[in-house]
């Protein structure tokens, strides 16, 4: 998990390449481009945060367990 962090940030602040570039450096370059467009910028956020949410709640079960496993002994 931390090496996958480390590289969404890295490429993130470095610009990526052509072929590979993170969602959030795409979003960043549609507010450079077309900060005066706000509903893209704001549909492109909206669809770039679907993913990471519906995992969240597929999963959530599993991450409330886990939060719970070392607050009880």
């Amino acid at each position: 998990m931390w090496v996958w962090n480390d590289l969404l940030v890295a490429l993130t602040f470095t610009g990526g390449t052509e072929g590979i570039d993170p969602l959030n450096n795409k979003l960043a370059g549609l507010a450079g481009t077309w900060g005066s467009h706000w509903e893209l910028l704001t549909s492109s956020a909206f669809v770039q945060i679907l993913v990471p949410l519906a995992v969240f709640f597929a999963l959530q079960r599993y991450f409330v367990r886990g939060l719970l496993a070392g607050s009880v002994k």
